[in-house]
């Protein structure tokens, strides 16, 4: 019997310890928890997913980080290492949707930044880009054949996007076909929330200055509440979305006529 108690034991105290790091530093990687408790990889894969199915943390590409709530912003680096696959095949099905010559609002945030990185890749012709994210910006810079067009502002550091009341001002003389909006939580009652008051304002005016909205939302958002309201859901179009999003909730979108992808 003690022999069998003692790894238990052993892999209970590293767990804890890995939580406790979490806590401090707010994420982890599977490379320096292999070096701090000199284990393999598949051990650190196998406590990390442990602790993930607990509710103790969230897994991300190469490690782990605190749980997340959607009443707080987070830097976009720890924010791409979350629903990484996912986000790629939303951003790929976003970008199937753009036409030679339209003109296009996107949004900042991780899964629009895999839109421009398709659109990089494999660019549209003649299209014109509006947007408020230098990460979007710097993406599509010298994409020929593509004219970007940069909103200015007060710059959100932690997100990498202008806001403010010269954004939304230049917004009001603007109109596009398409808008590729990223959100933090999507709920059938409340609709589309961001944790910051000023990106969901300028969010709002974007909506108003386009056709059509494409919500571009992997499953982790689904049923999430933040702070500030962009929108309700009859506002949107389109919703993109994983196979992992909730079905009744995938279903009631449907119902009110909302467009849902499904990758």
């Amino acid at each position: 019997m003690p022999k069998a108690t003692a790894p238990r034991l052993l892999t209970e105290e590293r767990r804890r310890e890995m939580l406790s790091l979490l806590d401090r530093n707010g994420r982890v990687t599977v490379e320096e928890l292999v070096k701090r408790y000199n284990v393999s990889a598949v051990t650190i894969r196998t406590d990390l997913e442990v602790l993930a199915k607990n509710g103790s943390l969230v897994r991300s590409h190469g490690g782990a980080v605190k749980l997340l709530s959607p009443n707080h912003d987070y830097p976009l680096p720890v924010k791409q290492s979350l629903s990484h696959a996912e986000k790629v095949r939303i951003g790929r099905a976003a970008a199937q949707l753009i036409r030679p010559h339209g003109t296009v609002i996107v949004d900042s945030g991780t899964t629009t930044l895999e839109l421009a990185h398709c659109l990089k890749q494999r660019p549209v012709e003649g299209i014109t880009v509006i947007t408020h994210a230098l990460s979007i910006a710097t993406t599509l810079a010298d994409v020929s054949n593509l004219t970007l067009v940069m909103v200015g502002g007060v710059l959100r550091q932690i997100s990498g996007s202008f806001v403010g009341p010269d954004a939304e001002r230049m917004m009001e003389g603007i109109h596009a076909d398409q808008f590729f909006l990223a959100v933090d939580g999507l709920d059938p009652v409340v609709g589309l929330t961001t944790p910051d008051i000023l990106e969901a304002k300028l969010n709002s005016l974007m909506m108003q200055a386009t056709t059509e909205t494409t919500v571009l939302a992997d499953s982790s958002k689904f049923g999430k509440r933040s702070v500030s309201v962009i929108a309700g859901m009859e506002r949107v179009q389109r919703v993109i979305t994983d196979r992992k999003a909730p079905e009744h909730m995938v279903s009631d979108l449907r119902k009110r006529g909302i467009d849902v992808v499904v990758v």
